[in-house]
């Protein structure tokens, strides 16, 4: 795992942005994974700055995103298909039919679920992984518990990850209880894993993820058994991290063009 500590959040986005834009301009047919929220939203804006000034393409890209909200009506505005619509794809030349989500709306769930999980499948794989990480550990909506192998499933979200998302609703009492989302063994199949977060609120979870141990306990330490797994944070993120002076001396003396 390589840890990028960054003076700023802006600093971070721009990095994600150039994991994304090395494999964009590969010249192949691309699979991405996108997260929502917070975390990767600088991200997205630098790669939109870059498809409108610097003619960056997705045009031969396909998008994954990581979960849906159970229960919303198609086209709420808090639907992550809407969200990531609005943060992301509206704005760069991704074809429409080529971003896809878990369906939310299905009676049934675990058929959704189980469909969402062939179409990764048959997809292949996903080149890079975005993700964000929740204040008690969560990636995706894997909350505290889940299994390090699960599948893509119907979750139920703890009281924590609700009261976290209000901000997006009128009150935690509006956030859906029950979401579809990826599994970590879905996730993990990603060849690239791209964690990104800023701010204080989040240093525990980091420090966890990353120097604690493997554990169910805090999800996103599943990332320390990925062969290609980057962590992008600002320093009030890495504010809890042990080894924070020999993460920043491995990035400041990276060999000459070795990349992320």
């Amino acid at each position: 795992m390589e840890v990028v500590i960054l003076p700023t959040a802006a600093d971070g986005g721009r990095v994600v942005a150039d994991i994304v834009t090395a494999v964009l301009q590969g010249g192949e047919p691309v699979n991405l994974g996108l997260a929502t929220g917070s975390s990767p939203l600088l991200a997205y804006r630098e790669l939109i700055r870059r498809c409108r000034d610097e003619g960056l393409s997705f045009a031969r890209a396909a998008a994954f995103l990581l979960d849906e909200y159970v229960g919303l009506p198609a086209g709420h505005p808090e639907s992550y298909r809407q969200v990531i619509r609005r943060e992301l794809t509206d704005h760069v030349d991704i074809d429409p039919g080529a971003v896809h989500s878990p369906d939310g709306t299905r009676p049934d769930l675990v058929a959704a679920a189980a469909d969402y999980e062939d179409a990764l499948l048959a997809a292949g794989p996903i080149r890079v992984q975005i993700l964000g990480i929740g204040t008690n550990g969560h990636l995706g909506f894997n909350e505290p518990g889940s299994s390090l192998a699960s599948a893509t499933r119907v979750k139920t979200l703890t009281r924590q990850t609700r009261a976290d998302n209000a901000r997006f609703f009128d009150g935690p009492h509006e956030v859906p209880r029950h979401v579809l989302t990826q599994g970590l063994g879905t996730i993990s199949r990603a060849e690239h894993l791209v964690l990104t977060a800023s701010g204080p609120h989040k240093a525990a979870a980091i420090a966890a993820a990353v120097e604690g141990p493997l554990t169910a306990s805090c999800p996103a330490s599943v990332l320390q058994l990925h062969p290609h797994a980057t962590v992008v944070v600002d320093e009030a993120a890495a504010g809890r991290l042990a080894n924070a002076e020999f993460y920043r001396e491995i990035h400041e003396h990276k060999p000459a063009g070795q990349g992320y």
